[in-house]
């Protein structure tokens, strides 16, 4: 039996504050009186400037760039909250990082995706609330609830009302095998067929030579990943589109816009019309482009808030 708090309250670090307004304003709750502050030798501190006694706490914080900033402020804010006798906390997580190192690529490499769980469980998280994980595996890293959202669920409906009518034009591609199932799944929910970009090494020190599985000549190509970090990989895919499988225009998609590096630059010079990303991450003003836009998910993440404080499966929201 789930005992719950007397209520349910909402708190914000400093990584996307205004995507916890939204949700905070979508629940009719008020933002949390909290301070984030840093001291003079680099410190983070937190102070609590309201009782959370008996009740449920959601903290929101994607650990992005400065992933290490984030994530400390996170666990000081769950310390916090947890000695404040809290319920229970939950760390939602739109954007988990550290997540691509999520296993032993040598030898001797450390597997932080799964040091990253373990801190957020011992500093006092008693459930995870995250979307879009790099790696679905990761979700058994933690030995505390975890509820993994998805990005389709937002993302399929707003080009599925796009090309309302041009399905048969449209072709979803994988930009590599391991995103194969996640684009499957997006091409099945808006009802178009997908390819496969197969990427192959013929020996040592020699470019990548692209081949695409499946038909996109004379097509309109959407591009489903799960991150754009620098770009390089979903431009290189929106080239072979075009000059390889000879599609007509390309579009693309992604849960996370890490956008590092080069990437608005590679971004501007690709033959992408459009790049949809989820908020999960904000853009600073450097990383914006006409090229680029942002869905929101305040509503998705609020619902899924709502029915964990109330046992309802939060499976219906993917």
């Amino acid at each position: 039996m789930n005992f719950h708090g007397k209520d349910i309250k909402i708190f914000a670090c400093s990584s996307n504050r205004q995507l916890a307004l939204s949700i905070a304003k979508d629940l009719g709750l008020p933002l949390g009186n909290s301070e984030i502050g840093v001291f003079s030798d680099g410190e983070i501190s937190c102070s609590i400037n309201e009782s959370v006694r008996g009740s449920d706490v959601f903290i929101i914080q994607s650990t992005s760039c400065p992933v290490n900033d984030n994530l400390m402020e996170l666990l000081i804010m769950t310390d916090a909250l947890k000695r404040a006798s809290a319920a229970s906390i939950t760390a939602v997580m739109p954007y988990f990082g550290y997540a691509r190192q999520d296993r032993k690529a040598k030898s001797r490499d450390p597997i932080s995706a799964k040091l990253t769980a373990n801190l957020i469980t011992t500093a006092g998280a008693d459930r995870v609330l995250t979307m879009d994980l790099h790696s679905p595996q990761i979700q058994g890293f933690f030995d505390i609830p975890l509820d993994h959202l998805q990005g389709v669920s937002a993302l399929a409906p707003y080009f599925k009302k796009r090309f309302s009518g041009k399905e048969e034009s449209l072709v979803c591609l994988s930009p590599d095998v391991g995103s194969v199932a996640r684009v499957r799944n997006f091409a099945s929910r808006i009802g178009v067929g997908f390819a496969i970009i197969d990427k192959r090494r013929q020996k040592a020190n020699v470019c990548e030579v692209m081949n695409i599985i499946g038909d996109v000549k004379d097509k309109t190509v959407l591009i489903v990943d799960d991150m754009v970090d620098t770009a390089g990989t979903l431009c290189n895919a929106a080239k072979a589109a075009i000059e390889t499988g000879g599609a007509n225009e390309v579009f693309a998609c992604a849960t996370h816009g890490v956008l590092s590096g080069p990437a608005i630059e590679r971004i501007e010079a690709s033959p992408i019309k459009e790049l949809i990303l989820l908020d999960t991450i904000p853009l600073s003003d450097e990383k914006k482009s006409d090229k680029i836009k942002l869905l929101d998910t305040h509503s998705l993440f609020a619902q899924a808030i709502e029915r964990i404080y109330t046992d309802k499966p939060v499976s219906i929201l993917y």
